[in-house]
C-alpha cells in the first residue's frame, strides 16, 4: 500500500510547539486514528516504521515527539541509554498529557468522520504513555508494550492510583525474560486493573525480553513480535470497528 508521510507541527496547550511524524494511506481516507507513543529513544527510524505499518492497516497514525521541550528531533542510540535519561527525567506527566491531548486533537481534526475512532499504542516509555493517553483523552482502546512506570518503582510514582479514571480497554504485553520490569510490577498492574473492574487483556510471552518488538534492538524476538502483532491487530480491529465507534 502506498503511503503519505509527513511531519506535522502541533500546538500544545502549554504554549509549546511539537513536531509529530504522520503516516496515512495515500489512496483512501483513513478510517481510524492511532497515537504511537515512542520509546525513550525518540521518534526514530523504528518508531517511524511502526507508524507506517499501522498506516498500511488503514490508520491515520501520528507519533508525537515527546522530548520536544528538551531536544526537538531527538533520536538516541539503543546502546547509549545514559544519553536519553535527562530527557526522561525532564518529562513530567502533565507535560506528556498535554502532548497527548495535542496529538488526539490533531487526529480528531484530521480524521475522516464524526465517529472517527482513535486508539493509542506505545513501547517501553511509550507503553506507560499509552496508558496515560487512556487516562487523558477519550480513546477507544490502548496497547502497552513492556510499560515501565505504570506500577510504582524507585523512579516513578506510577499510574495505578488513577486506575479509577480509566475508561478504555487495555492490552498489555510483557516479556517473561524482562529484568527491568519484574513479576511484582506486572502483578501490581493486573491486580489494580482487576480490583478496579477494568477491561484488560494481559499477555506475557515467556521467552521474550524487554524490547522484544523492536527489530532494531538486540533483544528483538521475531517469534514474540509476530505473536504480538497478530494479537494487537485483533484487539485494534475489535475496538476501532465502525460498530464500536458508534458506541463512543
Amino acid at each position: 500500500m502506498d503511503l503519505k508521510t509527513e511531519y506535522a507541527t502541533l500546538t500544545v496547550d502549554d504554549g509549546s510547539s511539537m513536531r509529530a511524524y504522520v503516516a496515512r494511506p495515500a489512496a483512501a481516507e483513513a478510517s481510524r486514528g492511532l497515537i504511537v507513543c515512542q520509546e525513550a529513544f525518540g521518534v526514530n527510524a523504528h518508531i517511524r516504521d511502526v507508524t507506517e505499518r499501522f498506516a498500511r492497516q488503514g490508520f491515520l497514525a501520528i507519533a508525537p515527539e515527546l522530548f520536544h521541550r528538551t531536544s526537538p528531533g531527538f533520536e538516541g542510540r539503543y546502546d547509549d541509554f545514559p544519553s536519553v535519561t535527562p530527557h526522561i527525567r525532564a518529562l513530567t506527566d502533565n507535560d506528556m498529557a498535554a502532548d497527548l491531548r495535542a496529538a488526539y486533537a490533531w487526529l480528531t481534526a484530521n480524521g475522516g468522520s464524526a465517529n472517527f475512532p482513535i486508539a493509542a499504542i506505545g513501547f517501553c516509555m511509550g507503553g506507560r504513555a499509552a496508558i496515560l493517553t487512556a487516562l487523558t483523552v477519550p480513546i477507544v482502546c490502548a496497547i502497552s508494550f513492556y510499560g515501565g512506570g505504570i506500577a510504582p518503582n524507585p523512579n516513578s510514582p506510577g499510574l495505578l492510583n488513577r486506575i479509577a479514571e480509566l475508561r478504555a480497554p487495555v492490552l498489555l504485553f510483557w516479556g517473561g525474560q524482562d529484568k527491568r520490569i519484574g513479576p511484582d510490577q506486572i502483578r501490581a498492574v493486573t491486580e489494580a486493573l482487576h480490583n478496579g473492574g477494568k477491561d484488560y487483556t494481559n499477555v506475557e510471552i515467556s521467552e521474550a525480553d524487554h524490547g522484544f518488538f523492536c527489530d532494531a534492538r538486540s533483544s528483538y524476538n521475531p517469534v514474540a513480535a509476530s505473536h504480538a502483532w497478530a494479537l494487537l491487530l485483533a484487539f485494534l480491529n475489535t475496538y476501532t470497528s465502525p460498530a464500536s465507534a458508534q458506541k463512543k
